[in-house]
């Protein structure tokens, strides 16, 4: 089974990528929604957390996201460190699911493949890409963010031209019209590829 990395920045689209390979019967493993829930049900992990963040770190057993988010969006090495946190225990999980899955390739969905290194495992990596002024609308839409913290966030992420000369395929996420066809041509290609 080959490794498909799918990436791109905060508020390009990737899970509207997903959905549409999800309608196509491919398997994709989020890992952003699983760092989420591994944060919340680890005990290992939150002792590791609250290690390194501080008690304030969870609020009532839950994971106090606001909190963290303000350290490690305002801090590049606080935003490493948390990363080399959950990472193993997100890539130990995504083996764990794997094994269930008889697919000739899954798809790995990650914000920060390429940040974590973990691209290198991958078979393949798709990155995706959107014009800032969409990024930033998509954002507020979602998370109710002020545009200058969606700034800060944004930068605290590589640049879209630091991962284009890593990245095996670039999809261009603007329309989604356009965007459902290149992902069909994308499926296409994988299925081509990895027969």
């Amino acid at each position: 089974m080959k490794n498909i990395g799918l990436t791109g920045g905060i508020g390009s689209g990737k899970s509207t990528i997903s959905k549409i390979f999800i309608s196509k019967g491919i398997p994709v493993y989020d890992s952003d929604s699983k760092a989420k829930f591994l944060m919340n049900s680890s005990i290992e992990l939150k002792n590791n957390i609250i290690k390194k963040f501080g008690n304030e770190s969870y609020k009532n057993n839950k994971l106090n996201r606001k909190y963290l988010a303000n350290i490690v969006f305002n801090d590049r090495l606080k935003m490493m460190k948390i990363n080399s946190l959950v990472h193993p225990y997100v890539y130990k999980d995504y083996n764990d699911w794997k094994r269930g899955i008889f697919s000739k390739y899954v798809i790995f969905e990650s914000a920060l493949i390429f940040e974590t290194g973990s691209y290198k495992n991958n078979d393949f990596n798709i990155l995706v890409v959107s014009d800032i002024d969409k990024r930033i609308k998509r954002i507020k839409n979602r998370d109710k963010l002020s545009k200058k913290d969606i700034i800060k966030r944004i930068r605290n992420q590589w640049s879209d031209d630091k991962k284009i000369s890593l990245c095996d395929y670039i999809i261009k996420n603007n329309s989604l019209t356009n965007t459902k066809e290149k992902v069909i041509k994308m499926i296409e290609y994988l299925d081509e590829k990895f027969k």
